[in-house]
This record gives C-alpha cells, sequence and structure tokens, in this order.
C-alpha cells in the first residue's frame, strides 16, 4: 500500500540517468507517490543535488558516461552528509552478473535490472520513502526531549542555586512550582516513550 505523506514529511527522490527516456519512465513510475522527483543526467549532477537537499533514495543508473554509477555510489557513500541515503541501482539486463556484487559492496540498498516491474519499483522506493519518514518523526522527536530535558536541567540549576544562597530558608512555594513542573516534563516524557 502507498501512503501519502503529510505535508511537513515530503522526501525527494533522486533519479539518476544519461537517458532522457529512462528518466522520463521513472517519473511515470513514481510519479503516483507525489514526492517531488529531481533529475540529475550525470553523476557529476547527482552528486552536486545531493548536497544542495535531503533525499529520501536515490534510483542509479549504472552505466553513465564519466562517474558510472558505482563511482557515483562510492562518492555518495564517503560523504557523511550523503552516506545514509540509500541507494538503488538500475541496470540494464545485459548488464555483467558481477554488477550486483559490485553494486551492494559500494552500499547499494538494492539492486534492479531494466526493464522493470513499475509496481515493484514503486513498492520499493515507498519503503524507503516510510523509512525517511519515520527517521525525521524520531529526530523531531528526539529534538523535542532534548529541549525538555534541558528545561529540566535548568530547573534543577535554579532549585541548587536557590539552596545554595544559604542566607536563610529557600522559599518552598516557588520550590514547590518548579518541582511540580519538573514532575509533569518527566511524566510526559515517560508517556511518550511507551
Amino acid at each position: 500500500m502507498i501512503t501519502q505523506a503529510p505535508p511537513g514529511d515530503r522526501a525527494s527522490i533522486l533519479l539518476v540517468d544519461d537517458m532522457e527516456d529512462n528518466l522520463i519512465a521513472l517519473e511515470a513510475v513514481l510519479g503516483s507517490l507525489n514526492e517531488p522527483l529531481v533529475r540529475a543526467r550525470s553523476g557529476e549532477e547527482a552528486m552536486k543535488a545531493l548536497l544542495r537537499q535531503q533525499f529520501a533514495v536515490v534510483l542509479l543508473d549504472v552505466r553513465m558516461p564519466g562517474m558510472d554509477g558505482f563511482e557515483t555510489a562510492t562518492n555518495i557513500k564517503r560523504l557523511d552528509q550523503t552516506k545514509d541515503v540509500p541507494i538503488i541501482f538500475l541496470t540494464g539486463t545485459e548488464g555483467d552478473s558481477g554488477y550486483a556484487f559490485r553494486g551492494y559492496a559500494t552500499g547499494a540498498a538494492d539492486f534492479l535490472a531494466k526493464p522493470f516491474d513499475p509496481w515493484v519499483l514503486r513498492a520499493k522506493v515507498n519503503v524507503f520513502l516510510e523509512l525517511h519518514r519515520k527517521n525525521q518523526q524520531l529526530e523531531r522527536l528526539l529534538d523535542h526531549e532534548q529541549r525538555q530535558l534541558g528545561e529540566i536541567m535548568r530547573q534543577l540549576a535554579s532549585i541548587e542555586e536557590e539552596l545554595a544562597k544559604g542566607d536563610g530558608p529557600p522559599e518552598v512555594g516557588e520550590l514547590r512550582r518548579t518541582l511540580a513542573a519538573m514532575e509533569e516534563l518527566i511524566g510526559e516524557m515517560r508517556r511518550r516513550g511507551r
């Protein structure tokens, strides 16, 4: 089943092929996913695109003039900014039997021979889109929890500072309010963690 992404979770798909007909075919197959499709006609163009924006998955032709798919994949996996982007290699059926091994060795997540089944390609790409969305959600959740932990630490520091003053008993009512706010934050974090 292909799901529609929430507006904030849209994920681009990079299509890399030197043949216009192949790019048109990929766009026709993947257009129903309703995600941005970005074209690159060479490995060099693909690298520039990857450095400009984030992609959920790269569909990469093996045979291209200049920087071929294997070299492009090696460069993608070499950079910290792009190393985690999944790559699906696409190659013609006349491809060498060692292509699949070489593709996986360079860090490919999958390998499909042309002509590919449109349903299979869409399903595979959709899996990577879903993984990308889940990773984005997890990053947002972790960021939110880090902010909450920072607030708890700030409140604890405030309590410690109040207690360290030593110029008489601390304001008990203020300490109770601060502790209650901390307990509420911790309770919210626990509920979300279940």
